[in-house]
């Protein structure tokens, strides 16, 4: 259960990144307003707590991290930007899933 709880708060923890770079994204790339830099401030921050809510060391954190965000950054491709992942971003995914698993659940000597 403790794993369920890991990859769900990765990705909340992914999804606030997201928003938080997409949103001035939004503002430099499309020409929507700039009050849009607070709520991704605000999202950005919010990244960086869910990050500290890990009991494991920063660095391992980080690493298994990233193949939860790549996951989602994925589904935002489909989802927001309307672009369906290719058969090569659906392998990727699985190689970086994969790896996060090694990393995030490998059996630890106290």
């Amino acid at each position: 259960m403790p794993e369920i709880k890991t990859i769900g708060l990765f990705i909340i923890t992914a999804i606030a990144e997201i928003v938080g770079c997409y949103l001035p994204y939004l503002w430099l790339r499309h020409g929507a307003s700039v009050w849009l830099l607070v709520p991704a401030a605000c999202s950005l921050a919010l990244f960086s707590w869910l990050l500290t809510l890990h009991p494991d060391a920063s660095g391992r954190v980080y690493a298994a991290y990233g193949g939860i965000y790549v996951s989602v950054a994925l589904v935002w491709l489909w989802l927001v930007d309307g672009v369906r992942p290719s058969v090569w971003d659906v392998l990727g995914v699985a190689v970086t899933l994969a790896g996060m698993a090694i990393i995030a659940f490998a059996p630890r000597h106290a």
